[in-house]
Order: structure tokens, then C-alpha cells, then sequence
């Protein structure tokens, strides 16, 4: 059986899903949706409109499988590829590990959105203000998020002791603070450590790599 994954350029969670891909060894055919920062994800792929009621990438198909989810995703990976384990086996463990992939997601990434308006062209100048103190805000939020990552991370070197799920969850929402020119991580050293080593990885090398490549085209003013 073919493994497809329809993607995004700057989709945090569709890069989520083919990093793990790239963790598993798991050959697969990207097809990368249409994306501009003046209209976003438009026109609709057909294909993830037929599989996704909110109309969202990552979509993956394994065989006669169709899902969407990168949490979901992962679930799935990991029942279906067990080898290498990004989950641990004891259940309280896991569950740990999940609450804090889900940290990456619904805590984090919240704090992140608001500086997301400086990947996309400028609008009216009582907007951008909006936006700028709206940012300001995320980013005194992120720094506090950032601060609670850094007292968590411990000699293992990564979130839930061996890497997981959850340093791929977490790894991107920072990696797109980060690109967004949010607060950067110089007064947390674990937690810049734990970057740097998740980073190094091939899998997500790869994946930033391609990440940034698509972002200089997309958003040439976060290189200006």
C-alpha cells in the first residue's frame, strides 16, 4: 500500500504530520495544496473537501484508509508502524505525552497566532495597530509558556524522556513563532537546547528546510 499526505506550505499541522512520516521511514507521495497569503488555502483541494468537513490539510491516505488530523494522525501511525515507538508504552506515560502534544496545539499555538500577521501583506493602519498590540500581548504569553517549557525539560533532554510525539507537536509551534520573529529563546537554555536537538534530527531538518524554502516565496518581507 501508497501513503499520501496532501499538505500545506505554512501549515503547521500538515508539517506536523510529515515530520512524522519522516520519523517512521515511511515512504510517501506529498501532494501540496494550493496556498498565497492574500487568499489562503484557495481554491479548495477537491480531494480534501471529499475528505475533511472543515476543509483542512494534513489529509493522509494509507490503502483504503482517508483521515485528517494530525493528532489523529499520529494515533494512527503509531497503531499501524509501531517501530521506532514516538509513543511510550506505560499508559500514564502516554498520556502525559499526549497532554503535552496537545500543549503544542491548544496552548501554545493560540499564543502564536497573533503574530501571525506579519507573514501577510499590511493592512489599514488601524488594523496593523490592533495587530501590533495584539502581538505584543502573544508574545509576553509565549515568553511565559516558554518559561514553563524550559523548569519541565530535565537531563533526558527531551519533553516526556525519550523523543515523541510530543517534541514534534511542541518543536512546531515554536519553530513558527520563531519564523514569525516572536520572542526568541535566548534566557531559556534547556529549552533552547531542546530545540537545537530536536531540530538536528534529519526527519524535522528536512521538513524545516523545506518549511523555510516555501516561506522565503511566500512571505519575502519576514527576510526583509
Amino acid at each position: 500500500m501508497s501513503i499520501t499526505l496532501y499538505s500545506g506550505p505554512i501549515s503547521l499541522f500538515a508539517r506536523k504530520a510529515e515530520i512524522a512520516l519522516g520519523e517512521k521511514g515511511l515512504a510517501f507521495e506529498r501532494i501540496m495544496v494550493p496556498f498565497t497569503q492574500a487568499q489562503g488555502y484557495q481554491p479548495k483541494h477537491p480531494d480534501v473537501l471529499a475528505a475533511n468537513p472543515k476543509a483542512q490539510v494534513p489529509v493522509l491516505i494509507d490503502g483504503d484508509l482517508t483521515m485528517f488530523d494530525s493528532t489523529l494522525i499520529f494515533e494512527y501511525l503509531e497503531e499501524a508502524y509501531p517501530e521506532p515507538a514516538l509513543w511510550p508504552k506505560d499508559p500514564k506515560d502516554r498520556a502525559r505525552c499526549r497532554m503535552m502534544e496537545l500543549f503544542g496545539d491548544e496552548i501554545l499555538l493560540p499564543a502564536v497566532r497573533p503574530i501571525m500577521h506579519r507573514s501577510v501583506p499590511p493592512s489599514d493602519a488601524e488594523t496593523r495597530r490592533k495587530e501590533e498590540e495584539a502581538g505584543k500581548r502573544g508574545e509576553l504569553v509565549l515568553l511565559q509558556h516558554y518559561a514553563a517549557l524550559d523548569s519541565r525539560l530535565d537531563t533526558s533532554g527531551f519533553l516526556c524522556g525519550d523523543y515523541s510525539y510530543a517534541d514534534i507537536g511542541v518543536f512546531t509551534a515554536v519553530a513558527f513563532s520563531l519564523r514569525l520573529k516572536g520572542p526568541r529563546l535566548d534566557e531559556h537554555p534547556r529549552l533552547a537546547a531542546w530545540y537545537a536537538r530536536v531540530e538536528a534530527r534529519p526527519a524535522v531538518a528536512k521538513v524545516k528546510a523545506d518549511l523555510l524554502a516555501a516561506d522565503r516565496l511566500l512571505s519575502p518581507t519576514l527576510y526583509a
